[in-house]
């Protein structure tokens, strides 16, 4: 109600941002603007704001408390906007520490002045701006330990490699054409759902492919360098981990088939440059076997004529030949490793990869439940079993962000004890 503007673009920002740090609950968010990245609308909190802001007038029914609850939250601001931007001075611009410290000394000394003052207010309406920041702070907790406990989890129980060397390229099962996108949070190492996929389903994709979304503490990550892809096993399992990285400014893509169609073109880039890398590694192999070789028969060849004391050839022209030779040998590869596109392990690679797009894709998601152990605190077992999931159930999923038709989704049930 006062500075209702900037209230509510600075609730939707924070939101946004605290989602993709990890510290809030998912939810809808919807871009006003293709032009401006930060021009954002949340419903569920532009719905909240609005019957909390009917609630306290019908509650309050005076100005004067209203103005008081204003009062205090404007001077915590300013006493935490004083704090960070001598953390910034500190850690950042590296400014020197007494004078850091004078900024606080200064500044923060007329803030005491100004809390002490509004701190009398609290029974008559100030005690409004601490609730809800105790309530959202709790909130965001229990979020965050829930989040943290599930994610170790997934981490203690993840499969072996050695276990998927084991059952081969088929994975112990028929493999089909498409692509399954296997979701999951961890970086490293094969998530345990993908084990329990292989005991479910009759049949697995012919491409896996492990998809770990990250937000990072950017602003905006370059779609060149958005995902990271890298071999999961040998060539003939066809199975790659991918991690997708978004700033907390960046726009999720509503549509599904432009992440899919992303997804493709990254990796087809990578299968062409580990090709080209496999082609300069063998090159260089080569190279330096012709060199030994060039070297150990000059060798040979001045050994045999200091022998026989004929001039059979000349030192110069020896070592002309030498230098010709390995002058050759660096500058013309092998047209077996050239990096080309006839590289039939590519091109089979590259058609096996188009074929099973043509497929579709398939999202693979884990429907997991947190549940705390039987032996654990009381306090432990209300956070995670009530209040955690109720969170959970009660957020937007995943691959809501991208609008998947449910057709193509799996979803795996997991209970994770913590």
């Amino acid at each position: 109600m006062i500075a209702s503007q900037a209230m509510i673009s600075a609730t939707f920002s924070c939101i946004k941002q605290s989602m993709a740090l990890g510290c809030f609950p998912r939810m809808k968010i919807i871009h006003t603007s293709k032009r401006f990245m930060g021009q954002i609308y949340i419903p569920n909190i532009n719905w909240f704001l609005m019957i909390m802001c009917i609630l306290i007038v019908a509650t309050f029914r005076s100005t004067t408390d209203i103005a008081n609850a204003y009062g205090i939250a404007e001077v915590l601001v300013m006493m935490v906007s004083t704090a960070l931007v001598t953390l910034v001075m500190l850690l950042i611009w590296k400014t020197n520490i007494f004078l850091a410290l004078s900024f606080p000394a200064i500044f923060g000394t007329i803030e005491l002045i100004y809390l002490s003052a509004v701190l009398t207010k609290v029974q008559e309406g100030g005690w409004l701006p601490l609730a809800f920041a105790s309530f959202f702070l709790l909130v965001m907790y229990i979020w965050n330990y829930g989040s943290v406990l599930k994610y170790c989890s997934e981490v203690r129980e993840k499969i072996s490699m050695d276990f998927i060397t084991e059952l081969g390229s088929s994975l112990g099962t028929a493999r089909v054409p498409g692509i399954g996108l296997v979701y999951n949070e961890l970086v490293q190492g094969i998530p345990s759902m993908f084990g329990q996929l292989l005991i479910t389903l009759p049949a697995v994709h012919s491409v896996i492919v492990f998809v770990c979304i990250k937000y990072v503490p950017v602003p905006v990550v370059p779609v060149s360098e958005r995902f990271l892809f890298r071999r999961v096993c040998g060539k003939d399992f066809h199975m790659f981990r991918c991690v997708a990285r978004y700033g907390y400014k960046d726009v999720r893509k509503e549509d599904h088939h432009i992440f899919e169609q992303l997804l493709i073109e990254s990796l087809e880039k990578f299968l062409r440059r580990e090709a080209r890398e496999l082609a300069l590694e063998m090159s260089s192999d080569e190279t330096d076997f012709d060199r030994e070789s060039v070297v150990s028969g000059d060798s040979a060849i001045q050994s045999y004529v200091s022998e026989l004391h004929i001039p059979l050839i000349s030192h110069s022209s020896v070592d002309g030949a030498k230098v010709s030779r390995i002058e050759d040998g660096c500058s013309l590869l092998p047209s077996s490793s050239l990096p080309s596109t006839e590289d039939p392990h590519l091109e089979y690679e590259l058609s096996e990869l188009r074929e099973a797009m043509e497929s579709g894709f398939t999202y693979l998601l884990a429907q997991a439940d947190v549940r705390a152990r039987k032996d654990s605190w009381f306090t432990k077992k209300l956070v995670i079993n009530y209040f955690y999931s109720f969170l959970r159930r009660n957020c937007r999923a995943g691959p809501a962000n991208m609008s998947v038709p449910h057709m193509n989704i799996i979803r795996v049930g997991m209970t994770y004890m913590v």
